[in-house]
């Protein structure tokens, strides 16, 4: 990583305030649970996206990014690389600024896209851990 891209995440860090899981579980054995209640005890609106569950973290679950009533700092992915593509279309859709895909969770195409778009992209990273280590 670039010592440009790095800055980069520290300053989207510090600066957003809510962030969209898409793939949030509503179990607490989850990653993607654990991941986002450090998030959210850390200060940031963290809104579930996925149309399996009503709610999780305290607060109401939406079937898709663009069902998202407010504006999202940061698209948090937590499914599989294959599903990023239509991930990172809804982004787009919704002018989210940034796309965050999980450790483990890689798509070229789909992040040049979302470059192309004018989005800020984290691949292959997790949020705690870059958030635990700058802030």
């Amino acid at each position: 990583m670039s010592a440009n891209e790095s800055d980069r995440i520290t300053e989207l860090l510090k600066s957003a305030k809510t962030i969209a899981v898409v793939g949030l579980s509503d179990n607490p054995l989850r990653t993607s649970y654990g991941v986002s209640e450090y998030m959210q005890s850390r200060g940031y609106r963290v809104i579930p996206v996925n149309p399996t569950i009503t709610e999780s973290l305290g607060e109401k679950a939406y079937p898709t990014l663009t069902k998202v009533p407010e504006k999202v700092d940061i698209v948090n992915v937590f499914r599989r690389s294959e599903f990023v593509a239509e991930v990172v279309e809804e982004a787009i859709r919704i002018g989210a600024p940034a796309i965050w895909m999980q450790e483990g969770v890689v798509h070229e195409e789909a992040a040049e896209q979302a470059r192309a778009a004018g989005m800020f992209v984290v691949m292959d990273r997790c949020i705690l851990k870059e958030r635990a280590k700058r802030l």
